[in-house]
This record gives C-alpha cells, sequence and structure tokens, in this order.
C-alpha cells in the first residue's frame, strides 16, 4: 500500500469522525473541490444579516435591533452596500399578514450605517418575500394590495366557483423605489386579468386563449386572501424584464421593464409591445387553461436568471435556476430551463397557446433525495466552479454539489429557534428557517480593501478544530491532476484540477512564448472563454508547475 494511499484512508476515517462531532455550522468540507467564497446568510427568527466564509467562521455582520426579523432577503452591491428586507417581530393585529410578509426595505454600508430606508405595511399594501436591486440603485419589490369582495366579483371573480373565505383577496403588485422613497415605476395583476364565468363583469375572455392573462377565478389556495404569495423576484439587466415566482400558481412570470407605468396597465407599449400582459409563464400551463399533466413546477423558490457572480462563459449562464420545493412526496430537486427566448423577434415563442420547454435541461438533488426536502424557502445557486449550492430552508441545511453528485461542503444554520444553536444540538424540522443561503466569490469588489478577519461563529460552544483539521489533512494528500477538455477546443474551455486549496495560478502561453491568459481561479474547476483564440496550440501551466497542451481549432 502506497503512502498517499494510507493517508487517503486515514483522511477519510478521521473526516468521518471530525464529521461526527460536529451537530449545527460546518459538517464537512472538500477545500480542493468546494467552490471558495462567502456565504451571505439571513437566518430567521433573529435580525442579524451574517457573511460566513466556508469554515462557518463571521468575517462580517450587519446587526439589527432584536425586535425585527427578516422579510425575507438581502443582497450585497459591488460597493459594498447591504440592501435587506425586514419586519418588526410582532405582527398581532397587522391588517395584513401572511409568512413572508415584509414591512421595511433599506440601504446600509459596510459599516451598518442607514443610507435609505422605504416602508409600506397599512391597511391596503404590504411588502414581502424578496426584492430586486437595480444597477442604477433602485429596488424591485413585490407587495400585496388588497381587494375587496365586491372589488373582486366585479373583476369576474366567480365566489360560487372559487370562494374567498377571508372575505378579501391580495393581489402581487410590484413597484419600483428610489433612493428617495418615490416610486418610479408600479406593475399590477389586477390589470392582467381574465376570466370566463361572466361576460356581465370585467375581464371576460377565453382563458385558454389568453396565456398573457392572469385567471382571476384559478385559486390553488384554498380562498385564502394571499392568493399569489410571490416568493422571489429577479431583474434581469440585459433584457430589462422582470421575473416573479408565483407558488401558489406553481407558475413563474416574465414581465417588460422597458415600460412606463401607464403602459403597464395596459397590452401595449415597451420593447415587447405587450405593455404589462405576461411575456412569458412557466411551471403548470393548467394555470391558463392547458394540461395539468404539463406540470413541472411545484411551490418554487428562488426563481432566477443564472447570472450572480458568473462568467459569461460558465454552460448555464442566462438561463433560469429555481428550487422545485413540491416535486417529490419526500424530496424537492432544483432545476434549470432554457427560456424559449427570440431576441430578432423580442419574444418568448409560444407552442400551441401553451410556452415550452417542456422538460428541464438539469436537476439537482441530494445524493440521498430525502435529504433535501423543504415543502417551502430554499434556494439554488449554479457557481463559477461548476458546482451548485443548495439550501434546504426548513431545515437550514445547505450543501454545495459537484457536477459528480459529490458532496464537498456542508451547513447547518446554527439557530434554535429564536435563540443560537449549541455544537451537539439535534435541530427539527423549522427550528433553524433558512431563506436562502448565497456564495459570493473571493474577489467580488465589495470585498476590496475590508477586513474579513475571523470573529467567531454562529453557533455556541464551537468546534474549533474541526476545519483547521480537513484543510491540513486534504492539503497533505491532494495533487494537482490537470485535466483540459475539450481538447481540441473551439469556444468554452473547461480546467480541472484536484489540488489547489483556497486559490491557483493558471497562465496560458502560445508556441511562440506570448503569454495569452494569467489567471486565478479556486474550487478545481474553470470555465475559460476562449472564442477569442486563434487557432493553433498553447500551454496551460498551473502555479508554474503542472503543464498540459490544448489545441484550438474552428
Amino acid at each position: 500500500m502506497t503512502k498517499n494511499i494510507q493517508l487517503l484512508l486515514i483522511l477519510i476515517f478521521i473526516g468521518g469522525n471530525l464529521a461526527a462531532q460536529n451537530t449545527v455550522g460546518l459538517i464537512s468540507y472538500n477545500p480542493t473541490k468546494s467552490f471558495d467564497g462567502y456565504n451571505l446568510v439571513y437566518p430567521h427568527n433573529q435580525p442579524n444579516v451574517y457573511l460566513l466564509n466556508n469554515c462557518g467562521e463571521i468575517v462580517h455582520r450587519w446587526d439589527d435591533a432584536i425586535d425585527f426579523r427578516p422579510g425575507n432577503t438581502a443582497y450585497l452591491y459591488p460597493n459594498g452596500n447591504l440592501v435587506k428586507t425586514k419586519r418588526p417581530s410582532a405582527v398581532a393585529g397587522n391588517p395584513i399578514w401572511a409568512g413572508g410578509g415584509g414591512a421595511i426595505v433599506e440601504m446600509r454600508d459596510w459599516d451598518n450605517q442607514l443610507l435609505w430606508s422605504f416602508e409600506m405595511n397599512n391597511d391596503s399594501m404590504r411588502l414581502h418575500h424578496d426584492i430586486a436591486p437595480l444597477d442604477n440603485g433602485n429596488v424591485l419589490m413585490i407587495a400585496w394590495k388588497l381587494r375587496t369582495l365586491d372589488e373582486a366579483i366585479q373583476a369576474g371573480r366567480d365566489t360560487s366557483f372559487a370562494p374567498l373565505t377571508q372575505g378579501e383577496i391580495w393581489e402581487d403588485i410590484i413597484i419600483e423605489v428610489n433612493p428617495t422613497g418615490d416610486i418610479v415605476w408600479e406593475w399590477s395583476t389586477w390589470d392582467h386579468l381574465v376570466q370566463d364565468r361572466d361576460a356581465t363583469k370585467d375581464n371576460f375572455g377565453v382563458v385558454s386563449t389568453s396565456p398573457r392573462l392572469v385567471d382571476i377565478n384559478y385559486d390553488a389556495n384554498d380562498g385564502k386572501a394571499d392568493w399569489m404569495h410571490g416568493n422571489a423576484l429577479d431583474y434581469n439587466e440585459d433584457l430589462k424584464q422582470v421575473m416573479i415566482s408565483v407558488p401558489t400558481f406553481n407558475e413563474f412570470w416574465i414581465i417588460d421593464h422597458t415600460t412606463t407605468t401607464a403602459q403597464a396597465a395596459t397590452s401595449s407599449g415597451g420593447s415587447s409591445n405587450l405593455g404589462g400582459d405576461l411575456m412569458y409563464r412557466w411551471g403548470f400551463p393548467a394555470a391558463y387553461g392547458g394540461d395539468s399533466a404539463d406540470q413541472k413546477s411545484y411551490y418554487q423558490h428562488d426563481v432566477h436568471w443564472i447570472d450572480d457572480y458568473l462568467p459569461t462563459s460558465h454552460p448555464q449562464y442566462g438561463y433560469i435556476a429555481f428550487f422545485n420545493n413540491r416535486v417529490g412526496a419526500d424530496f424537492s430537486t432544483a432545476n434549470v430551463i432554457i427560456p424559449p427566448w427570440d431576441m430578432y423577434s423580442w419574444e418568448y415563442t409560444l407552442d400551441s397557446d401553451t410556452y415550452g420547454p417542456t422538460d428541464y435541461l438539469k436537476t439537482f438533488t441530494h445524493p440521498t433525495p430525502q435529504d433535501m426536502y423543504s415543502t417551502g424557502l430554499s434556494s439554488v445557486q449554479l457557481l463559477p466552479n461548476g458546482n451548485t449550492l443548495l439550501c434546504s430552508g426548513r431545515w437550514g441545511y445547505s450543501f454545495e454539489l459537484t457536477p459528480d453528485d459529490e458532496i464537498v461542503w456542508e451547513y447547518i444554520t446554527p439557530r434554535n429557534g429564536v435563540n443560537p444553536a449549541t455544537q451537539g444540538d439535534t435541530l427539527l424540522i423549522n427550528n433553524n428557517l433558512t431563506f436562502r443561503m448565497k456564495r459570493i466569490p473571493t474577489d467580488y469588489q465589495a470585498f476590496d480593501g475590508r477586513d474579513l478577519t475571523p470573529q467567531g461563529y454562529l453557533e455556541l460552544e464551537p468546534n474549533l478544530d474541526f476545519c483547521p483539521d480537513i484543510i491540513d489533512d486534504v492539503e497533505e494528500i491532494s495533487q494537482y491532476d490537470l485535466k483540459i477538455y475539450p481538447n481540441p477546443a473551439s469556444d468554452i474551455l473547461t480546467i480541472e484540477w484536484e489540488k489547489g486549496g483556497k486559490e491557483v495560478g493558471f497562465k496560458v502561453y502560445d508556441l511562440v512564448g506570448r503569454k495569452i491568459e494569467d489567471m486565478t481561479a479556486t474550487g478545481g474547476r474553470k470555465f475559460l472563454d476562449i472564442s477569442h483564440w486563434e487557432n493553433g496550440m498553447y500551454i496551460v501551466i498551473i502555479n508554474d508547475m503542472e503543464l498540459k497542451r490544448v489545441v484550438v481549432t474552428r
């Protein structure tokens, strides 16, 4: 038996014993395959936003008063500012309240100084769930807007067919707010309804031939006022489009944002010339008159365009990802689809009055599927090195998966209700609710010049030796084993390696010695855009040691 194999067996044995010692916080970690970054997390039942390194140590935090709670998301800007949602912890007697309710959106700088704040929580409207920061400094927000029983009936709601058990209905609206607190753009579901029950009421039409409109009599939420429960919002800066996840419809919708507010209330205007009608919807065709057998989305969360922190060379860049909460009776998945976007006609193409695709491009799940099951919350993030970060929200369980379905990082949010968990605690469902977990690359602009010295842990009585022991043992036995493919290549080159720790360096030379690329990477894999390289042979060197030859031909 060779020394390396002996060391590997020792590592597996030690790693197994170490993993058994931790019940919260960091559970397992392979630093040679995990993507290095900082993890942004905003746990429920407490007021603070945290930035953690891959060892689970706090490297930065934005604290708030104890009587606030997440409402539910936070985002970090390249300049280090944080925009977050929150609400008062006490909600008794609030006119509008349901799970995911918010109230306040605020911007804070890196040092936690308040820059601006916007609040919407009254007897007719309330912010909830998610926001989408824009490059111009404005923020898109989801809000519930109360409609009375009379308003619903006039709009075509057939209460004998689809009762309103609370005597009212809340539509989702999307507003854009600037830093001075002005609403500068608005979209309302109420302006884009259809119904086929009563020709004497508003919005009468044929549901099955009106896929760009919302059937006011479609109800999968037992007549509750929280009719839509929009739980995710995303913005595509390139396309100028807004995407909202509507889980009670088992769909997500895309809306044109090149409209004015006046145009968004109609069916014309904007680049699409659709006004505020739906440009695209996907997940459950039965919600607009299609076949229920074609359902692909099941109470989804975290719907977004795949572009955060990614190079355009990433294989799934620009596609759509989401966490598919209730796809199975006892397991969840995350999925990627390719939307049928036609940039020349500037539209999402329809096929026989329904929208494709008919299936997922990719499906992610836990190697033991039942270990990733959450009926709500949760997130998915495709990482720059090809790995995938998944969060099963009701269990506060996050893990990183390689393309070969190997788990290379696991973390259990160490909260036990309103209290921090203690290392050794066994947490149950809903003890440590975590809406999302997002990893931000170490070279993100927000971290330039910042002090990211570890400040301790979220858990009490942490195991201080756990992560250092893992890193020391892995680095002792690992090797580069550099792989480059495809070879020959034409557009995208994938580079893989075994050793690397937190960061490795790559240099690429042509055969006359000219340096073509000089870069660093983490996580065992990098996708390199070579579409601008000339045909010929190149030399790839890792950390000035191991080299490979690659041929570029087109």
